[in-house]
């Protein structure tokens, strides 16, 4: 059992194509983009 999880677990985490990093980089664009919006929301509300 132990061998048969590390081998799933050493095939996910591996080799990252250049596909997944981009998607992964657009989603933390986007996710950074939605808090400064949401911060740029609250500061005007105040002023």
């Amino acid at each position: 059992m132990a061998t048969k999880t590390k081998k799933t677990t050493n095939t996910t985490t591996r080799k990252p194509s250049k596909r997944e990093r981009r998607i992964k980089i657009i989603v933390y664009i986007m996710i950074i983009a939605m808090v400064l919006s949401s911060l740029t929301a609250g500061l005007a509300m105040f002023i």
